[in-house]
């Protein structure tokens, strides 16, 4: 009887009859694959609403810019344009955070700020479209884009 026991025992450990469960090992990799993943996907993650400010503020930007050019013709100047003026053209804009600046027969500057603090500015210099931004290489504003330079917000 006792050779029976010893007998079970042995081949029930060596059919794996037994065993069940993870061993620490095994748990302790899966964990070291989950974080890993983790600090690849989550960084990419947090950016994505800081992103999404500074598209809507560059939307309102270009809005308010198609807005000055009907100004322009209607009025044959951009002097006298102001938000008002734009809200009036485009009604959208009455929630965009704006600022109009050297508007006068030659052109204008126009600037959005975004929710995060990033200012969008497009300028039309004489016929000659310009579009900068500020903290380049933050949120929407790519670094090929730094303030006072010339590019295209890189969109």
């Amino acid at each position: 009887m006792l050779l029976q026991n010893i007998r079970a025992k042995i081949g029930a450990r060596l059919n794996g009859d037994n065993e069940s469960g993870f061993t620490l090992i095994e748990l302790l990799v899966v964990m070291l694959i989950l974080g890993i993943l983790a600090a690849i996907a989550l960084p990419a993650f947090f950016n994505q609403k800081d992103k999404a400010g500074d598209a809507k503020a560059k939307e309102y930007a270009h809005s308010a810019q198609v807005a000055m050019e009907t100004f322009f013709t209607d009025n044959e100047t951009y002097e006298g344009a102001d938000t008002t003026a734009l809200e009036d053209i485009e009604p959208t804009l009455s929630s965009a955070d704006l600022t109009i600046t050297e508007a006068d027969d030659d052109g204008y500057k126009i600037g959005s700020e975004s929710s995060n603090g990033n200012d969008f500015f497009v300028t039309n210099a004489a016929g000659t479209l310009t579009f900068t931004c500020t903290t380049a290489g933050d949120g929407g504003c790519p670094a090929a884009v730094a303030p006072a330079t010339e590019g295209d917000w890189g969109g």
